[in-house]
């Protein structure tokens, strides 16, 4: 008797960064408003059955969440299921400890489901609004990063280094009843970070958002080999990558060009990017990575990725941009009832198109 063998189940997630939807009226939201459909949509993401929702940290006018653990406060005391993760939490410019105690009461009021994301942070308006200096960048990060895995032990922490005050035999409380809250690390692109996460034995989230996945493969592959060599584990990789769908590519394109254009040239101000064009755009939907279309076109393209770069997680980042809230709301219908099941079945058909 031939034994089966199952396929690895793939954790398929929401992200969020709380950009400021339009209402009914096509009115842009208040940021109070945004917050709470937000908590709306993943109540309705918990229904129907998503494996995680993660909020990020943003402290600039166009995003309403800069308290990821708040927001997922309340959506815990109005779901059952779904893991609530941040996307990223900004490690840099902020504690170790705090960050630890506000995440393990998120797991306390949801029944251990809580989960991290530390990142070093794409936007860095959060280093002046408290008090940090960008020229420590690095060290910030990396000093933190190492208090944080031992901190995520839940035993008594001695440790010193050059950023915030030593700490000598503390215990940190609340415990989780699990004893651990899941963290991953956040990678945009940074070989070093990698390595790190390997390091502290963190799963590693890459932030793909430009640019085919493909070029993504030689940091799997390095994450997999410092595992190896640190004697850590290297079975947890995921990515995050923005995306919308709708019924059909031409209506999901139309929605969402608008909407991403408005996002990406306003950050493009303070970056120094050109104004992005519609052939652009066109571009990282044929080639890149934006998941955008039906949901057989999107199923289709987050079926390959998941291949070519051996992912057990993919969360999707929707609402980019001032994107109208029901567009949002029936993209999560659709991508858990049509999505996610269609990529269960590309995953599991074999190289010549047969299950």
């Amino acid at each position: 008797m031939t034994k089966k063998t199952t396929q690895p189940k793939i954790l398929f997630g929401l992200d969020t960064f709380g950009d400021i939807p339009t209402d009914k009226d096509g009115k842009l939201m208040t940021h109070a408003a945004a917050i709470r459909q937000v908590v709306d949509e993943a109540v309705l993401a918990d229904k129907l059955g998503i494996d995680v929702i993660s909020v990020g940290e943003h402290h600039r006018e166009d995003f309403s969440i800069s308290s990821p653990e708040t927001v997922l406060a309340g959506i815990a005391t109005k779901t059952k299921n779904i893991k609530l993760a941040s996307g990223v939490t900004v490690l840099s410019s902020d504690d170790p400890v705090r960050v630890f105690e506000r995440f393990a009461t998120v797991d306390a009021l949801s029944s251990g489901r809580a989960q991290i994301i530390l990142g070093r942070g794409s936007f860095t308006e959060s280093f002046p609004l408290f008090g940090y200096d960008l020229k420590d960048y690095e060290i910030l990060f990396e000093e933190k990063v190492a208090l944080m895995a031992e901190v995520l032990k839940e035993k008594p922490v001695t440790w010193e280094g050059t950023t915030r005050a030593a700490l000598n035999d503390a215990d940190i409380y609340p415990k989780t009843e699990s004893g651990r809250i899941h963290t991953s690390i956040g990678v945009g692109g940074s070989p070093q970070s990698v390595v790190r996460a390997a390091k502290y034995g963190f799963p590693l989230m890459l932030a793909v958002i430009g640019g085919s996945p493909d070029r993504f493969v030689p940091y799997v592959d390095l994450y997999q080999h410092a595992a190896k060599e640190f004697g850590t584990s290297s079975d947890e990789i995921g990515i995050h990558s923005p995306g919308f769908i709708a019924d059909t590519d031409e209506q999901a394109r139309r929605i969402a060009w608008p909407a991403h254009k408005t996002n990406f040239d306003r950050i493009g101000r303070s970056r120094g990017w050109p104004p992005i064009t519609r052939e652009h755009f066109d571009y990282e939907i044929d080639h890149g990575s934006l998941y955008i279309g039906s949901p057989e076109t999107v199923a289709k393209k987050m079926a390959k990725t998941i291949k070519t770069l051996g992912v057990m997680r993919f969360d999707l980042v929707y609402g980019g941009g001032p994107m109208p809230a029901a567009a949002r709301e029936h993209m999560i219908e659709l991508y858990a009832t049509k999505v996610i099941p269609r990529i269960s079945e590309l995953l599991a058909e074999k190289p010549d198109g047969k299950k």
